[in-house]
Formats: structure tokens, C-alpha cells, sequence
């Protein structure tokens, strides 16, 4: 068994043959976390899980789809755009699906963003008013959190030191410092198919097995040797691989213990 603690099976470019997808992935023993980025990616993933053993679901609101009214963002593999608000009652009752192991994913992403500065200043603030609310709900439920960071890591450890949550760094990008203040903080790393794209080598050799957790994202970031058009969750065997080789150690025992975190943080043991 392997977990893929970050995929987006429930998202549109699965349309077509999500089941058949699945089915896939759990023969093989991928076990899967449908990651939800806004409310219709989240029920569908709740949906999932409910349907399948070994699949579950974390429930959220991206960053990206927070309506600020300043930028539109959409990605056809995930098939939706920006929300108006994030509405925490409804999020609240999907959350408290007994397959729901976490909020996210949330967080900051100022990669596309305005020029000037005080549109940038009111695009952050929309953006860090959001992820409040949803602290505020994983907070309320006890769930550990799915944080999204690209290009802001220096701004969301700034945050996260006044808090005291639980949860992991999904598709870290950041540098050495920044991953050992979030280590610091008692957050996980997630690795995905983008240590094939940036040298992570460093992080990855430093970040103790026992903090971290493997990701796909797909369907995004396939691995090379993965000859397919799409990630799936069975992509998240290369990445396994790819960091056994790295850190210089058995790859069934880099496997055995990122399952053991994965339980651990997600708590999956009462989820069955």
C-alpha cells in the first residue's frame, strides 16, 4: 500500500473515467485524498470517498478561487472559477462527512497578481481574510490542514508562528530555511512531481522521513518516467522512488513510514 495524500481525481479531466481511475489506483494499492479547491471539487470528493474504501476527502477553498474581484483565474482540468465568498456553514456541513481527514486545500498564491500596490495589498488581504475563516473551521472541527503556498512561504510562516496548527505543506517549493521554520512549526512536507522540475534535493535530504508525506497533484506534475497523459494517483510511485534515491534508502521503507505519517496527520485509522 501507498498513499497519494494529495489528488484531484475529483476534478473535471477525470470527467470521462474517474471510476475506472480509482478502481486503477486501489488494485494497485494506492490509497487516495481527493483534495478539494472550492465547493464543487469538495463535495464531488466527498462523494468519492463515501463510495470507495481507502479514498477520502479533505474539503476547501484554494486561493486562487477567492473572488477579489481584482483577477480571474481558471483552469480547465479543474473545470470552475472564483467563488464570492466562502460560505462556512456549507463548508461546515460537508466537513463533518466522517471522510473528510482535513481542510484544504487553502492557503496563499500570489503568483498571478496585480501590478500595482495597492491592488496587490487588497488582493492579499481578500486572500488572508479567507484562509482566517478556514483556520477558523479546521480549528472548530479539529481537522489538520492542506496548505497551499506559492511564491508567499515567507509571508505564511510569518502567520502560522502566531497560530498553533496542525497539518502539512502541500507541493513545497520553498528553500532550506523556509523548510525548516515550517518543520520548526510541527508541519509535514508534501513532495509531488515537482522535484522533478526544481532541485528540492537539498530539502528533501535534510526534511526527516518521518515529516514527510507523497503527493501527485495530479492530474498536474506527472513524473518523466510516467508515460501517460495525465497524472493519476499512480504516479505517486515515481515520486516514492525519486526521493528514496535521494535521501539513500530502501524504498519500501521510505513507503512504510510517509504511510505511517499520512495515518498519523490524517488520523485514517478511525476513518474506516
Amino acid at each position: 500500500m501507498i498513499f497519494d495524500t494529495h489528488a484531484h481525481v475529483n476534478f473535471r479531466a477525470f470527467d470521462k473515467d474517474r471510476d475506472e481511475v480509482i478502481k486503477k489506483c486501489l488494485d494497485r494499492g494506492v490509497s487516495i485524498i481527493n483534495v478539494g479547491s472550492n465547493f464543487e471539487t469538495s463535495k464531488i470528493a466527498v462523494n468519492l470517498a463515501n463510495r470507495y474504501k481507502n479514498v477520502y476527502a479533505s474539503v476547501g477553498l484554494h486561493p486562487i478561487h477567492v473572488d477579489t474581484s481584482i483577477l480571474r483565474v481558471k483552469d480547465e482540468d479543474e473545470g470552475i472559477g472564483e467563488e464570492p465568498d466562502f460560505n462556512y456553514d456549507a463548508y461546515k456541513e460537508l466537513a463533518k462527512d466522517n471522510k473528510v481527514i482535513a481542510i484544504g486545500e487553502i492557503g496563499l498564491d500570489y503568483y498571478c497578481r496585480p501590478k500595482t500596490k495597492t491592488k496587490l495589498a487588497e488582493f492579499k488581504s481578500k486572500q488572508k481574510e479567507v484562509l482566517i475563516k478556514q483556520i477558523k473551521l479546521a480549528e472548530e472541527l479539529d481537522l489538520p490542514i492542506i496548505f497551499h503556498c506559492r511564491m508567499a512561504h515567507d509571508g505564511l510562516i510569518e502567520f502560522l508562528k502566531q497560530k498553533n496548527l496542525k497539518g502539512v505543506i502541500h507541493c513545497f517549493t520553498g528553500d532550506l530555511k523556509q523548510a525548516k521554520e515550517y518543520l520548526d512549526m510541527g508541519y509535514y512536507l508534501g513532495f509531488n512531481g515537482i522535484i522533478f522540475k526544481l532541485d528540492l534535493n537539498e530539502v528533501i535530504k535534510e526534511t526527516p522521513t518521518d515529516r514527510i508525506l507523497l503527493e501527485t497533484d495530479c492530474p498536474y506534475l506527472t513524473p518523466p518516467e510516467y508515460i501517460t497523459d495525465r497524472n493519476d494517483p499512480i504516479g505517486v510511485e515515481y515520486v516514492a522512488k525519486r526521493i528514496a534515491e535521494i535521501k539513500n534508502m530502501d524504498l519500501n521503507e521510505l513507503i512504510g513510514k510517509t504511510n505511517e505519517n499520512a495515518i498519523k496527520v490524517f488520523k485514517l485509522d478511525r476513518k474506516e
